[in-house]
């Protein structure tokens, strides 16, 4: 008996490195969708340079509206763009300032897209962020689609595994991904 709990053990941890591993190889190779248009883009505070691309990405017509989720509630489209050093279009861009986690990023954000009868975003946020982001917008609205566009760091080593702090974020956000998958995938609140 005491042998089966040591092997199951160390099978559960070696499907949580295999997982973690594959986990870390797609975020680190989604392909950037730069021709897809959609109704809105929905960009996520929180993360570096993801606000500054996703103007980019609207500057460049990808879009009609942007859609910023998850905004310090004294802050303007103003203040944004000076403390991004952007050019913030003012007409089509819209603040949301009550959510403070992906779960309320995503229920804001699907009340805002039902206001607005729109069935297809460009979701901005960090690379290893996408999974987990994507899975919460899904489970708001399953037939939303999504173009995911994942906003790389600097600061986040591509050989994770090398890089204490890389390493204890992407474990961090796969393991916050198997909860929300697992959640998710038995319909529980939470």
């Amino acid at each position: 008996m005491k042998k089966l709990i040591v092997l199951s053990f160390f099978s559960i941890i070696g499907l949580w490195l295999v997982g973690l591993c594959l986990f870390a190889y797609t975020i680190n190779h989604y392909p950037v969708d730069t021709k897809t248009h959609t109704q809105a883009i929905v960009v996520l505070t929180g993360g570096r340079n993801r606000i500054s691309e996703a103007v980019k990405l609207l500057n460049q017509g990808l879009a009609d509206k942007l859609f910023i989720s998850g905004v310090e509630k004294n802050t303007s489209l103003q203040d944004i763009s000076d403390s991004q050093d952007i050019s913030m279009p003012e007409k089509n861009v819209a603040l949301e300032k009550k959510s403070t986690n992906t779960v309320e990023n995503a229920i804001q954000t699907q009340a805002w897209l039902d206001k607005n009868h729109i069935t297809s975003i460009r979701l901005v946020t960090s690379n290893y962020h996408l999974p987990r982001s994507i899975q919460e917008f899904q489970y708001q609205n399953p037939k939303l689609n999504i173009v995911p566009h994942p906003v790389f760091s600097d600061h986040v080593a591509k050989e994770w595994w090398t890089k204490n702090r890389s390493f204890c974020l992407i474990a961090s956000e796969y393991n916050k991904f198997l909860y929300v998958w697992l959640m998710r995938r038995f319909n529980i609140q939470g």
